[in-house]
């Protein structure tokens, strides 16, 4: 898989897996700024020596190689992106210090809260106490992040930034929790559904680097099946 456009960018490599919404971030961002990669797909259930060798660490996508050298960790690589090609395409961080501070601590509180409670969503047994207490805290999350979008059409005000690229990501995964979770991302947090909706039909790189919703909730299926928890 390329990027739309070449940008004098040669030797970008993207290992993600389709369904991980922090590898999608690297490719959202890519594409935004234009920028010609190829992807390769990871099976996270085997993982790959060249993910292991690339991210020894913490074994994990993404992995954003560059000229062979490896580039860990999602919102290291997009701020790496910004920083390493700000000719191409509109930046992902605002210019001012304050703006930039600003988002930042709201992609890290993206990172912080929303994957553990809707981990306790979706990687419990059906009925356990952790699928309820998970779903009240993601809705409380979801809340906090609809709050701080308010009234503006993104997170940064009229275009796409860092913290839309960050949070976008997990929206195709939104059926999943209300399916486990018995709830409504929609009814609960109608402004923050809304902001999902506009990313992927005002911005062709988000629309263009997302799952469908559907083969998300199939392959936590399986997943949960792997593991039994259904």
């Amino acid at each position: 898989m390329e990027g739309d456009k070449a940008s004098g960018c040669d030797g970008l490599v993207l290992i993600n897996c389709f369904v991980s919404p922090y590898g999608n971030r690297v490719r959202i961002a890519l594409k935004r700024k234009g920028l010609e990669f190829e992807e390769k797909p990871e099976n996270l259930a085997a993982k790959s020596p060249l993910l292991l060798s690339s991210n020894p660490v913490h074994a994990k996508v993404p992995v954003l190689l560059v000229g062979g050298k490896p580039v860990c960790e999602s919102l290291v690589i997009l701020e790496f992106i910004d920083e390493a090609f700000p000719g191409a395409g509109e930046p992902l961080l605002p210019a001012a210090p304050c703006a930039r501070a600003h988002a930042r601590f709201w992609a890290s509180y993206v990172d912080t809260k929303l994957p553990e409670c809707a981990g306790r969503v979706w990687r419990s047994p059906k009925g356990a106490a952790a699928v309820e207490e998970g779903k009240k805290d993601l809705v409380a999350v979801l809340k906090t992040l609809e709050a701080e979008l308010g009234a503006k059409p993104y997170f940064a005000g009229d275009a796409l930034g860092y913290v839309d690229v960050a949070l976008v990501p997990f929206a195709p995964w939104f059926l999943t929790y209300e399916r486990l979770g018995g709830f409504s991302v929609a009814a609960e947090c109608p402004a923050l559904a809304a902001w999902a909706e506009r990313c992927a039909r005002e911005n062709g790189c988000v629309a263009k680097s997302l799952p469908e919703p559907e083969h998300v909730f199939q392959f936590v299926c399986g997943m949960r099946k792997m593991f039994g928890l259904d």
